[in-house]
């Protein structure tokens, strides 16, 4: 070591509670940062289950998967909203209901005979 004191940098600052506090930092050697730990993490199907919101998450995901090949088999088959409806014998606004990955209240049978206008099927199972 050279000879004389070591530096060190003092910044003061104010906590929200209005007490002044000092942080240091050493101006020479940092230390050296392990790598985290990855016991303490956990997915996301875990964090959702332990809020209770599992369920729901899976559901509009459901939902939005389905209207979204729905529309896409729609732009495929050059079928707009209107004549979906007019195919389905429905309203219009039934059909924008289909096709809101947010709205979850639509029945099984009006996805079916979405798919079966679209040239698709429906296929449900339990896993």
């Amino acid at each position: 070591m050279t000879g004389g004191p070591r530096k060190i940098l003092v910044v003061f600052y104010r906590t929200r509670a209005g007490v002044a506090e000092a942080e240091m930092k050493k101006t020479r050697k940092k230390p050296e940062r392990k790598p985290r730990s990855t016991a303490r993490l956990s997915t996301l199907d875990d964090l959702l289950k332990g809020e209770g919101k599992r369920d729901e998450f899976e559901a509009v995901a459901i939902k939005e998967v389905l209207a979204w090949q729905i529309a896409e088999a729609m732009k495929t088959n050059n079928l707009s909203r209107s004549a979906l409806a007019a195919r389905m014998k429905t309203s219009r606004s039934q059909i924008r209901r289909l096709l809101d990955p947010k709205d979850g209240n639509v029945t099984l049978s009006t996805l079916q005979r979405a798919a079966r206008i679209v040239g698709r099927s429906l296929r449900l199972e339990l896993v």
